[in-house]
C-alpha cells in the first residue's frame, strides 16, 4: 500500500481512541475525551521540544534555543486557548457523565507531571499516585535524573562565559532549586550587556508566565463546572489547584525585575 494521509498519520486508530464510558451515551462526554487526549498530544510535542532545548542551551546554541522556545510558547498559548472550547459545557453537561469517569483524573496526567519536573518541581504524592503503576512511577523517576530547564540554561550561560553558579538541588518538595543573590547580579549584568542572551531570559520569563496563565485557566475552568467539589480522582479540586498558582519555576528571573 502506498503512502497515504489516512496511513501517515493512522487517522483511523486515532478516530478509534475516543471511548465514552456513559450508558447511553452522553453528547458532551465525545467533548470532553476529545479536548484531554489533544492535550496529552501537545504534552508530547513539549517534551519533545524540552529535550532538544536542553540539548541546545548546553551546547551554547542561543538561536536554537529561542527558536524551540518560541514553539513551546506557542504550543502554549494553544493550550490556554483551548480551555475556551471546554467552558462550552456547562455543569449540568459535566454533570450528565462525570460519575463513570470513576477514579480517572487529569491529576493523574503522567506527561504533565513530566513537564513540572523538568521546570524543577517535584512532589512526592505525584509520584505515589501511581503506586498501582510501577512502570509509571519509574518514569517520573527516572525524568527526575534529568536535567532541568533552569540547570540547563545555567549551563548556556556559562558556555557563553558568565559567572553563574550551577543551581544545587536542595529541597524534595515544590521548587528544588533557591534563588541566589550571586547568579542575580550576574543575570542583571547579562539583561544590560549581551542582547542575545537576555532575550532568551525574556523568553524563559515569557514561558513561566504563560504556565501559570495555564494554571490560572485551568483552576476557573475546573471551578465554573464543579465548584467547590472534590476531584474526580480524590484530588481537592479547585482548592489544590489555587495552591499551584504564583509559583515562578524561574524565580531569579522574577526577582531582578526590582533590581533595575
Amino acid at each position: 500500500m502506498s503512502l497515504t494521509y489516512t496511513n501517515y498519520l493512522k487517522v483511523q486508530e486515532l478516530l478509534d481512541l475516543q471511548k465514552p464510558k456513559s450508558e447511553p451515551v452522553e453528547h458532551d462526554e465525545m467533548l470532553f475525551i476529545v479536548i484531554h487526549q489533544s492535550y496529552e498530544l501537545w504534552f508530547k510535542q513539549i517534551l519533545h521540544e524540552f529535550d532538544k532545548l536542553r540539548r541546545d542551551l548546553e551546547a551554547g546554541k542561543t538561536w536554537a534555543s529561542a527558536k524551540t522556545m518560541r514553539r513551546v510558547l506557542t504550543i502554549l498559548k494553544t493550550m490556554v486557548s483551548q480551555v475556551d472550547i471546554l467552558e462550552t459545557m456547562t455543569p449540568l453537561e459535566f454533570n450528565s457523565f462525570r460519575g463513570f469517569l470513576e477514579q480517572a483524573s487529569g491529576f493523574q496526567s503522567v506527561q504533565f507531571r513530566e513537564m513540572e519536573i523538568l521546570c524543577g518541581m517535584r512532589s512526592k504524592h505525584i509520584i505515589d499516585v501511581h503506586k498501582d503503576q510501577p512502570e509509571l512511577q519509574q518514569q517520573l523517576i527516572e525524568r527526575q535524573k534529568e536535567q532541568t530547564l533552569w540547570e540547563s540554561f545555567c549551563s548556556f550561560l556559562q558556555v557563553k562565559g558568565f559567572d553563574i553558579e550551577t543551581p544545587k538541588r536542595v529541597n524534595e518538595q515544590g521548587l528544588i532549586h533557591e534563588s541566589s543573590d550571586k547568579n542575580q547580579q550576574e543575570l542583571i549584568h547579562i539583561m544590560n550587556n549581551d542582547p542575545e542572551a537576555a532575550l532568551l531570559c525574556e523568553l524563559f520569563v515569557d514561558y513561566d508566565e504563560g504556565l501559570q496563565e495555564w494554571r490560572y485557566r485551568h483552576v476557573k475552568m475546573v471551578e465554573r463546572t464543579i465548584g467547590t467539589k472534590r476531584g474526580t480522582g480524590g484530588s481537592g479540586g479547585a482548592s489544590y489547584l489555587y495552591k499551584t498558582l504564583n509559583n515562578p519555576i524561574f524565580p531569579d528571573l522574577w526577582e531582578i525585575r526590582t533590581k533595575f
